[in-house]
């Protein structure tokens, strides 16, 4: 519930406008049709020395509500294409970049041309390290079968898939660690397919990148 309200990304404050913009037209819809339920059952129900009223076809009511569910149905799938067609977009020149491969049970991390690499196991997650404010490209691959990158802090999830590399950004905006997992059943120790992500001024992560890894953030 944290990560819905201070996502730790910009990717998520983006998502977690297009949440509530639906939850608030979910909430509309939803009194309208309670409204349309109750009140007929309150004024035209059965009483002692009345009958139920009964009601037949109005074709104009019947259009209107038919075109006006059509209307809403567009504009919030307007919304949701201007505000996901940022956040899918890829940055020509990211200011960083790491290759993410998945595999059963755990996570490779490669920083290219740093000569960094980092194998996690199911006993023992890997450390994302990701810089605070600067965008970041993840080449997302796997070894074998599906697997699914999700960071809930981020309010992001992205799918490995066999075959191909699935290019993304993320701009984190909160230091911290930050629990992440695989989302996608994919076998025995999927439970276990655990990471995390640490969010580290600037400066430390330049200074991890440069010394090898050997300054750990």
């Amino acid at each position: 519930m944290r990560a819905l309200f201070h996502p730790a990304s910009a990717q998520g404050v983006t998502m977690s406008g297009d949440w509530f913009i639906f939850i608030v037209a979910a909430c509309i819809v939803g009194a309208i049709v309670y409204a349309l339920i109750f009140i007929p059952l309150i004024l035209w129900r059965e009483r002692p020395n009345r009958k139920a009223a009964t009601f037949s076809g109005n074709p104009p009511l019947e259009i209107a509500s038919t075109a006006i569910s059509l209307i809403v149905v567009a504009v919030l799938f307007v919304i949701t294409y201007t505000r996901e067609t940022p956040v899918d977009a890829v940055s020509a020149h990211p200011e960083s970049v790491v290759d993410v491969t998945a595999f059963r049970w755990s996570w490779q991390f490669d920083y290219p041309g740093s000569g960094i690499r980092t194998v996690g196991t199911p006993l023992m997650p890997p450390t994302l390290y990701l810089p605070i404010g600067r965008t970041t490209e993840i080449a997302l691959r796997t070894a074998d079968v599906n697997h699914s990158f999700w960071v809930p802090a981020f309010l992001f999830k992205r799918d490995a898939i066999p075959g191909m590399t699935n290019r993304f950004d993320l701009k984190p905006n909160r230091l911290g660690t930050y629990p992440a997992r695989c989302a996608q059943f994919c076998g025995l120790d999927h439970a276990h397919m655990e990471f995390n992500v640490k969010v580290v001024p600037d400066i430390a992560f330049d200074r991890y990148i440069a010394s090898r890894g050997a300054a750990t953030p």
